[in-house]
């Protein structure tokens, strides 16, 4: 029953990524695809944090399936943010291809390294 938990984690992390994209980018007048990047980051974050959890022992195998995998592997998107910059650097937005790749990278690390770093300080 281990995809149980992953099965459930996804129903809830897909519709959420799509409902928060559509509202950040509703938001936003531009090419750049800030509705992927929230999303992305944010995944981003959580991991970060269960992961540090998961390390200390405060978060279980159910848990890390459930949230780690499950919600926060269908919250963020990989294919999305590939997809998206392609069709930046296809349509001429060049700048903001590159600007998303950095950003994706830089701010994605950094919220896992923030995430990780904030459960070892609560958890020990």
């Amino acid at each position: 029953m281990n995809w149980l938990p992953v099965l459930i984690g996804g129903a809830v992390g897909a519709p959420l990524r799509y409902l928060t994209d559509r509202a950040v980018q509703a938001r936003h007048d531009t090419v750049f695809p800030w509705g992927t990047f929230t999303v992305n980051v944010v995944g981003s974050l959580i991991l970060g944090v269960l992961a540090g959890a998961a390390l200390s022992g405060a978060v279980g195998t159910g848990m890390w399936s459930l949230l780690g995998i499950g919600f926060c592997g269908a919250l963020t998107t990989y294919s999305t943010f590939s997809y998206e910059t392609l069709r930046l650097a296809e349509t001429g937005a060049v700048f903001f291809a590159v600007a998303n790749v950095v950003a994706s990278i830089v701010a994605g690390l950094g919220a896992v390294f923030a995430g990780l770093t904030l459960a070892q300080t609560i958890f020990g």
